[in-house]
């Protein structure tokens, strides 16, 4: 695994873990679900945007025939280092990625959005690396839209003149991209826990977001400090603990026949 680049995530990778963790057992029920979609004996499985490992690590600590991908080299250092199974670990670009055509039965995409702009090139290579039949499934951490977090993520847009939140559009982007050419589309629920939550752990957590971390130290100072005065005002306190329903939910496109 050599250094191809500087990614916006190697600065948080120590940290992203600890601020983004899932609850024993969620990472595991992910991999049966993909596992079982893929609908093979053993799939090969691409997953872009492995991160830390924080879903891909139960592939890897099972056997499984599992390829990570990720911009950031130190987010991939920390995947490395989680255990003692080796993992087949790849830095490179979503938009050019170092594989033939048709070589993977399964491509996950979870926490690979944010800061997209070509998402539909990016689907194109999605679409390249896959075998037919098979599936891509596009995951991600579902928290309630009047939730404390969901509040505070709209109004940091707000302060930064963001407007709607370009991961959250890219990922739709993509998904009604792949539904149009899929066979079939299903969206399931792998996995809901509860959680505590206050606009302080918002705060604390955001300043480890990977396109925030990246502006200048005076505009995230402003935005941080505007956004907790009016959680101040919104929530009473930034102490005010909210238990909130989180789920996992994976979406699921199945191609067959010709491409």
């Amino acid at each position: 695994m050599e250094s191809a680049g500087i990614s916006a995530y190697d600065a948080i990778a120590p940290r992203f873990e600890r601020d983004r963790a899932l609850p024993d057992g969620v990472a595991e029920a992910i991999r049966a679900a993909v596992l079982q979609a893929a609908r093979v004996g053993q799939p090969r499985v691409l997953d872009l945007g492995a991160g830390s490992g924080r879903i891909g690590w139960p592939f890897v600590a099972a056997g499984d025939d599992y390829v990570g991908v990720d911009l950031s080299f130190a987010m991939l250092q920390a995947f490395a280092a989680r255990g003692e199974r080796p993992a087949r670990l790849v830095q490179a670009d979503g938009l050019r990625l170092p594989f033939a055509d048709a070589s993977f039965d399964a491509v996950m995409l979870v926490q690979v959005f944010g800061g997209m702009s070509a998402w539909q090139a990016f689907a194109g290579e999605v679409r390249r690396v896959l075998r037919t039949p098979g599936v891509v499934l596009i995951g991600r951490t579902a928290t309630p839209e009047d939730g404390v977090d969901a509040r505070m993520k709209r109004q940091l847009g707000v302060i930064l003149g963001e407007g709607g939140g370009r991961a959250g559009k890219a990922r739709e982007n993509v998904e009604q991209l792949l539904g149009a050419n899929a066979a079939r589309g299903e969206r399931r629920v792998i996995a809901s826990w509860s959680a505590p939550r206050t606009a302080r752990q918002f705060i604390a957590r955001h300043r480890t977001g990977a396109r925030f971390a990246k502006l200048p130290d005076a505009v995230k100072d402003d935005a941080m400090h505007k956004l907790g005065v009016w959680a101040e005002k919104t929530f009473g306190t930034l102490d005010a603990a909210s238990s909130e329903t989180h789920s996992f939910e994976l979406h699921v496109f199945r191609f067959e026949g010709a491409s």
